[in-house]
């Protein structure tokens, strides 16, 4: 009885109030994807024999996904299993306690890793992704290409 109250403590000591990081990352690379081909929770948990509430918690970084759950989920979204951990955020990548060298760098790494931080949050949007999916309908290359002129040209970055 003891020892079961040991291991219940020392693995609540472990874990975070919050997500961690990483499966917030994997979480929102899931729904980014899901939502390009056009899938809804429920559809994604229905082909993974899930409810749409297990997709929700996965794509919140709640629930964390073992190695094959994560496997089935992109081969169910037919990407590999690395497009879960692209654009992963560098200050993720850095040693918790920097070197010499690492401690001069640390600042315009922090700076970039924010850039990037605002381009992944425009592609998490719903509106960016039915934007792409809606381009992407359009079948001649042709108006396509118009489309995309016309949106440069109202922009602000020419």
């Amino acid at each position: 009885m003891i020892a079961t109250t040991e291991k219940k403590t020392k693995k609540t000591e472990l874990r975070s109030e919050n997500p961690d990081p990483v499966d917030i990352h994997v979480g929102a690379r899931l729904r980014m994807r899901r939502n390009l081909i056009g899938l809804s929770q429920e559809q994604l948990g229905k082909s993974l024999g899930l409810t749409f509430q297990q997709i929700q918690k996965y794509e919140r970084g709640i629930n964390r996904m073992g190695s094959s759950r994560l496997f089935q989920i992109a081969k169910t979204l037919s990407v590999p299993v690395a497009y879960f951990f692209d654009d992963m955020p560098t200050l993720l990548d850095m040693p918790s306690q920097p070197g010499f060298a690492e401690s001069e760098q640390a600042p315009l790494e922090k700076a970039s890793a924010l850039e990037r931080q605002n381009d992944q949050d425009i592609m998490r949007r719903r509106e960016t992704l039915e934007l792409i999916r809606a381009y992407y309908r359009i079948q001649d290359g042709k108006q396509r290409r118009k489309v995309y002129e016309l949106i440069r040209s109202m922009s602000d970055e020419v």
